[in-house]
């Protein structure tokens, strides 16, 4: 409420109280200070339109990052690095750079035409590749005796053949339309005590066991053994013996390290360091065998010694004494018992550390 008072003239006036007096001068010290701030705001925006009206952007200041040429050359987050760089080097070299380029870096393509024939490798061990290459994957191996179903001809000196129900390619420089000639087997004339005769036949990497006749004489075949001989002639051919070596290793060991470090099972040595033993293992342990090696019993593969299934490396273990007779030949004639087919391990298959043959009880092939 107002109170009134008389000042020193007689002139009544209206007074507020010391409260409302002060809420009054708070309420108007925010309003200034309210007022000021906006004044101060707008000041700011005015400033700065001002200076921008004075000074106009330039247009290297703006697009510094984008070249002239940005529309020409595609920005990195859109091809890799190598996709650029092959456009920068068309787009800037002459002509000739690119096109000596190009000829560097692609292959000249291989054309096939149909071509019928049926040829003979002319060397033992003749690679089958899945194409007209060295250095692609290889299938296997053919020899003298194989007789190759032509069905192409490339323009870099290879041929397309029919080879297991597929295609594969071999090198012209090995192979010939007329066939090697045939050398017979050595006649089975040793004379010996032993119960047994083995030959090796390198050509065909074919092992074939005889037993003695009526007249003693080695002429029943009584067993047939696919093998793996050396590669490149490293089981050296002639007559030999099981026995020991000359500096006294023993002529027969059920297990044995070998060159490289690996193991064989059921080893009897019959030409010095050359044995008859298992494929290899990494250890001296039947679920640990070198399965890929074991995939290549029928082709030459060894560094010397002929290696073979385990139930037939324990055959000869068992059955061969010292002093029986080994013959290791080449012949590409038709042997009397034919080759056996190796079972073929899947790298996939949970058994592939197990020889399929080994007798072992804990073999999974068994179970």
């Amino acid at each position: 409420m107002k109170e009134y008072r008389t000042d020193k003239n007689g002139i009544i006036k209206p007074v507020y109280t010391n409260s409302k007096k002060a809420s009054r001068q708070k309420k108007n010290k925010i309003m200034a200070t309210v007022i000021i701030a906006l004044v101060i705001i707008l000041g700011a925006i005015i400033g700065t339109a001002v200076y921008k009206n004075s000074h106009p952007a330039k247009e290297t200041d703006v697009i510094v990052t984008i070249p002239e040429t940005t529309s020409e050359t595609a920005p990195a987050t859109e091809a890799p690095a190598e996709a650029e760089t092959e456009t920068e080097v068309q787009t800037t070299a002459p002509e000739t750079t690119t096109k000596a380029n190009t000829e560097t870096t692609t292959q000249k393509p291989v054309n096939t035409e149909d071509y019928s024939a049926t040829m003979y490798p002319t060397t033992n061990s003749l690679n089958v590749r899945s194409a007209p290459d060295a250095n692609s994957r290889k299938l296997g191996q053919v020899n003298t005796s194989t007789e190759l179903k032509v069905t192409g001809k490339c323009d870099n000196g290879w041929y397309r053949i029919e080879y297991n129900g597929n295609e594969g390619y071999v090198s012209g420089k090995y192979i010939s339309a007329q066939k090697a000639s045939e050398t017979a087997a050595p006649q089975n004339n040793i004379k010996s005590s032993a119960p047994y005769y083995i030959k090796v036949n390198r050509t065909q990497n074919l092992v074939i066991v005889y037993s003695k006749d009526e007249s003693g004489e080695y002429t029943k075949p009584v067993r047939a053994m696919v093998c793996s001989v050396g590669l490149n002639g490293k089981t050296e051919t002639g007559n030999f013996k099981i026995g020991a070596s000359q500096d006294g290793k023993p002529e027969k060991s059920r297990w044995r390290q070998l060159s490289g470090g690996v193991y064989g099972q059921y080893i009897t040595r019959f030409n010095g360091s050359i044995l008859f033993h298992s494929v290899p293992y990494y250890t001296q342990n039947p679920g640990d065998l070198e399965y890929n090696e074991y995939n290549k019993l029928g082709q030459a593969a060894s560094l010397g010694c002929v290696r073979l299934a385990v139930k037939d490396a324990k055959w000869i273990y068992d059955n061969c004494p010292t002093g029986t007779p080994v013959t290791v030949y080449d012949s590409s004639a038709p042997e009397p018992l034919a080759k056996p087919t190796p079972i073929r391990i899947d790298t996939n298959d949970s058994r592939k550390g197990w020889d399929p043959t080994d007798p072992d009880p804990n073999n999974p092939w068994k179970q």
